[in-house]
């Protein structure tokens, strides 16, 4: 089964756990409706890379692992659209959860997602507890304060913070935590995953700053011109569009050196150049393969 499947089924999987009788209907379908349709899955292909890439012996672990990982982000983005903070409209090409479901339903969705991460975490994980262990632990890290996505979002209500500190914790966690959750899951020693994650995840926040800058909305599925309204930081107000496109450029190559030595090495860059296309649309390639 390829990784797309794979992911989707493990996702179906997880929300059909959320939808059991007893649920709550309407925060059942906002669920659903927040998962599904997905995007690009980036995250999770990359964490199901890695464990490829170390071996996946434990498919149902990684198979959770990155799930988990998507869990998360879906519950990031319900709770960024949030009129509190980005007050978007719009997300994957559809009204956003607040704006189909009323703000109190968007909010406890957000939160049960974040829930539901852990739990896929302990039932796809559990015949190995020591690799269950090291999951939670890493996807925790990921998720919470000090340097986690909602830290990330909290940074956001502080008067200053640097570009760099921001893009870690606001987008680098989640790409961190598919790295090493992927690695972890397949029994190998995760943190010498991490830097691979932190730099794939900075140059997807390059990318993301650049979409914001030079695309429109129909192309991204979001609003764009939010930093700028909401006075964030960007890479490419800071650096300018030519020095965003060098500056995604350089990440890219930065991470294609950290790879750690692994029996799938090879087949994994191949991956991950596949994944960094998918970073900004073709137009914005054009100039970053100039």
């Amino acid at each position: 089964m390829d990784d797309g499947r794979r992911i989707e089924r493990a996702l179906d999987v997880a929300v059909s756990h959320a939808e059991a009788p007893g649920a709550p209907p309407l925060l059942a379908e906002a669920i659903r409706y927040a998962v599904f349709p997905g995007g690009h899955r980036i995250r999770p292909r990359l964490c199901l890379a890695v464990a490829r890439a170390c071996g996946d012996d434990d498919p149902a672990a990684s198979d959770a692992a990155a799930a988990a990982i998507e869990l998360l982000h879906c519950a990031s983005l319900v709770h960024d659209d949030l009129p509190c903070f980005d007050d978007a409209a719009m997300r994957r090409q559809k009204p956003s959860v607040h704006v189909a479901y009323g703000e109190p339903v968007a909010l406890l969705t957000g939160d049960a997602l974040i829930v539901l991460a852990f739990e896929t975490l302990a039932r796809g994980a559990a015949r190995t507890p020591s690799r269950l262990a090291a999951l939670v632990g890493l996807v925790a890290r990921a998720v919470g304060s000090p340097a986690g996505i909602v830290a990330g979002q909290a940074w956001e209500s502080e008067p200053t913070v640097g570009l760099s500190v921001y893009q870690q914790a606001k987008t680098g966690a989640l790409f961190a935590a598919a790295t090493v959750t992927g690695a972890a899951a397949a029994g190998s020693e995760p943190m010498a995953w991490r830097l691979l994650g932190e730099y794939l995840g900075e140059a997807y926040q390059v990318a993301d700053d650049l979409r914001d800058v030079a695309c429109r909305q129909e192309e991204v599925g979001k609003p764009v011109g939010r930093d700028v309204t909401l006075g964030r930081p960007n890479a490419a107000a800071l650096l300018g569009m030519d020095g965003a496109l060098r500056r995604l450029s350089d990440l890219a190559h930065e991470a294609m050196e950290v790879i750690p030595a692994c029996p799938g090495i090879d087949d994994l860059r191949d991956e991950i150049l596949a994944q960094t296309r998918l970073f900004l649309p073709a137009r914005l390639a054009q100039g970053l393969a100039a």
